[in-house]
């Protein structure tokens, strides 16, 4: 006796076969997507009204100069574009160099926010060498993307280049006395380039600390493991305005008499510091998730333990940490906007300094979805590479 043969079940396919399975699957389903229909529509009508009759837009295009760089000297902005160029060349090379979908992401978005700053500074009708200098840059990183494809480099060779590169960009920025060229104090700086500045700084210099301070505090050497303990919970135990008005009023009553350092580089340290703390708890939440067997594995072919962490457990530790790692830092992103509260205009700083201005008076919705809309490109751009890294390494794939 054989088993009765049913024919395959029937399958639709298609944006049709979506919409009817999703969202008219049903009477409720019919009603319930009608309903959202309307008040999506009627939402975007009234907004895309008060966009294009009613929003005083000036208050972004009369200052879009402060929104970027804040109280940087005009004469001297070309060091800003230079820097932005030298930024530009390593970011499109590199992520042709070393390829993969995250480098690309992070490529690409880069020079769609400069082409989108240079079209919205011509609209803004700031000088022509901004807007000349915003497209260039925006076209380098292309080009330098596709020759990176074609021509590659040793990633020990860029490495090196990027650390060269960093300390130069902070030179060009900044100047010194008794060099070509003329210091430009750190505290005329503000706007974008303060919050790129902050969150670039606290990202790269936080991740490598934090996972020192992880080791450190897995260590079997109990003095290391103390101190690294003590610091991570007392750090993570005060928020992080607290840092920043020990780093700003603290900081100063220890040192000596004739040594000063910038409100700058101090809110750098602060931000730094807390985000080192967390990167050293969800790595070293990585670390425990390695099983037990790969450790006796490793000595098992002779490796010691410097060789096993570093080449065995660390690689897969961190891997399993990428998701909690990038939230931690477009939180970070976000957190620069605290520094305000000691004194430092960056983005948002600089938009409540323009809504003091008499003329700009109950603008304060247009300041905020600027600010807002330029918040979520960074953040929606690391979320992205993140999504993409993670899709490379297969993170939660065995």
């Amino acid at each position: 006796m054989t088993a009765e043969r049913l024919p395959p079940p029937s399958t639709a396919v298609g944006p049709l076969a979506w919409l009817r399975a999703n969202l008219f699957g049903s009477p409720a389903s019919t009603l319930l997507t009608l309903i959202m229909t309307v008040i999506v529509v009627a939402g975007g009508l009234l907004i895309a009204d008060w966009a294009i009759n009613h929003a005083r837009w000036g208050v972004v295009t009369n200052n879009l100069k402060l929104f970027l760089v804040g109280l940087y000297p005009f004469e001297e902005l070309w060091r800003v574009w230079v820097a932005l160029l030298v930024l530009s060349v390593l970011t499109g090379y590199s992520a042709g160099a070393f390829g993969g979908a995250p480098s690309r992401t992070l490529s690409n978005w880069l020079a769609a926010g400069q082409a989108t700053l240079a079209l919205l500074a011509l609209v803004s009708a700031m000088s022509m060498t901004t807007v000349v200098a915003l497209g260039a840059n925006a076209a380098v990183v292309w080009l330098t993307f596709m020759l990176g494809l074609r021509l590659g480099a040793p990633r020990r060779l860029l490495t090196f280049t990027w650390i060269g590169a960093v300390i130069a960009i902070f030179y060009l920025l900044q100047g010194a006395r008794g060099t070509p060229l003329e210091l430009v104090p750190t505290n005329l700086w503000g706007g974008l380039l303060l919050t790129f500045m902050l969150a670039i700084v606290g990202i790269v210099a936080s991740f490598p600390l934090g996972v020192l301070l992880a080791l450190g505090r897995r260590s079997d050497m109990r003095a290391v493991s103390l101190v690294c303990t003590v610091f991570i919970e007392v750090v993570r135990g005060v928020p992080l305005i607290t840092i920043l008005f020990m780093a700003r009023i603290v900081l100063p009553l220890f040192l000596p008499g004739d040594l000063r350092i910038e409100d700058v580089y101090r809110a750098m340290a602060g931000l730094t510091l807390f985000s080192a703390a967390y990167v050293a708890e969800n790595v070293r939440g990585g670390l425990q998730a390695i099983p037990s067997g790969q450790v006796e594995a490793a000595q098992a072919v002779g490796l010691n333990p410097i060789q096993t962490t570093l080449y065995i457990v660390l690689p897969q530790a961190l891997r399993a940490v990428i998701p909690a790692n990038v939230g931690l830092f477009i939180s970070l992103l976000k957190d620069t906007t605290l520094v305000y509260i000691v004194a430092l205009l960056e983005l948002l700083g600089i938009g409540r300094a323009v809504l003091a201005q008499a003329q700009w008076f109950g603008a304060h919705v247009e300041v905020y979805v600027f600010i807002s809309v330029l918040f979520f490109v960074m953040c929606y751009t690391m979320s992205q590479a993140s999504y993409r890294l993670e899709a490379q390494m297969g993170v939660g794939k065995r």
